[in-house]
């Protein structure tokens, strides 16, 4: 199930319109800032806001009203069991957003502190274990009534076919176009197609029904700038949101750990972080091979290809061949990384 987006019947808003919208709660405004608006088809817009009793965070959101109710559960559910997140403020009638003009604004205290350091392994050990509180806790989940609970999709190897069959299509007419990227691409494809190959035969081994696949809350922002450092760990961002299963939650953050160049397909940073986690939620056989087909598939390569070859004639060609390039530049890592952590399954299981 995805998100219903509300088209944002405003981009911007002026001072004046925000000091209106914060006039539903009770608080002494002294200063307000525009830290961000993205204009897209997701507008959003965050504000810093300086109070008399603290910093707030005024963020419009894109969502609807049963969405926005949805993470709101989450934020507190997650504060029961101590895992913390800035909560929703209440209104002064005591709704924890405002309406404006059809557009939903959220109010919460703003977390100073560092975001989430890659290059320190006690930070991703940190945040690895972190991660496995909140899937530990929210197996068992309940959002409150008038709310919409997103879920993830149901069976990943359909979406992994798919995109299986575009990376076909892709190499198909990159031997069609023989430019810069098509022959970088084409020097590259036997490997990446076996992936996708490997991961697809994966995929079709689990049986995404199987209880074994224990589900949970999954973040699926959960990347350095959303997991904020100051004294205790602090996750914000929560847009994304769903309930889905909890070992695509943490390929997601350990996926975007291990692209880097800095920590590039690093299995003694991955065996570390993954144990790290199991000391709070053990991950199981089938869990384990869901990660490993994930891991295989290249993600990557399928999406900057798709990409290229949609837009050939008009595209940046120099852009997209030096994003390719930096992505095969790592192939020999990635293709050690997976024998790595092909034989630690084996020995696990």
């Amino acid at each position: 199930m995805e998100y219903n987006v509300v088209e944002a019947s405003r981009k911007n808003y002026s001072k004046d319109e925000i000091k209106k919208i914060l006039s539903f709660y009770n608080y002494n405004i002294t200063k307000i800032e525009n830290i961000k608006v993205k204009d897209s088809d997701k507008a959003r817009a965050v504000y810093k806001i300086y109070t008399e009793t603290g910093i707030k965070c005024l963020k419009k959101t894109y969502h609807d009203e049963d969405t926005l109710l949805f993470i709101y559960s989450v934020i507190e559910w997650l504060n029961i069991f101590n895992i913390k997140c800035p909560r929703f403020l209440k209104t002064n009638s005591g709704i924890p957003y405002v309406n404006y003009k059809g557009d939903f604004f959220v109010l919460m205290d703003w977390i100073d502190g560092r975001k989430c350091d890659y290059d320190n392994i006690n930070d991703v050990i940190d945040a690895s274990y972190n991660l496995a509180k909140i899937h530990l806790q929210t197996r068992n989940f309940k959002s409150i009534n008038g709310s919409k609970i997103i879920y993830g999709d149901a069976n990943l190897y359909d979406s992994y076919e798919k995109h299986f069959y575009q990376l076909l299509n892709s190499s198909n007419k990159a031997f069609y176009y023989k430019d810069d990227f098509s022959k970088l691409f084409i020097e590259n494809a036997e490997y990446y197609i076996d992936c996708a190959k490997d991961s697809l035969y994966f995929l079709s081994q689990i049986d995404f029904n199987s209880k074994v696949l224990e589900k949970s809350i999954c973040h699926y922002d959960y990347v350095n700038k959303n997991i904020i450092f100051n004294n205790d760990i602090y996750i914000i961002d929560f847009d994304k949101v769903k309930f889905d299963y909890s070992i695509n939650d943490f390929y997601v953050f350990i996926k975007r750990i291990l692209k880097r160049k800095s920590t590039c397909w690093d299995f003694s940073l991955f065996k570390q972080t993954i144990e790290n986690y199991e000391k709070i939620r053990p991950i199981n056989y089938l869990e384990f091979k869901l990660l490993l087909a994930q891991l295989m598939f290249p993600n990557k390569v399928w999406k900057i290809t798709r990409d290229y070859y949609k837009n050939v004639r008009h595209c940046n060609k120099k852009a997209f061949y030096k994003i390719l390039k930096e992505i095969t530049d790592q192939k020999e890592s990635h293709k050690q990384f997976i024998t790595n952590v092909f034989d630690y399954f084996n020995n696990k299981y």
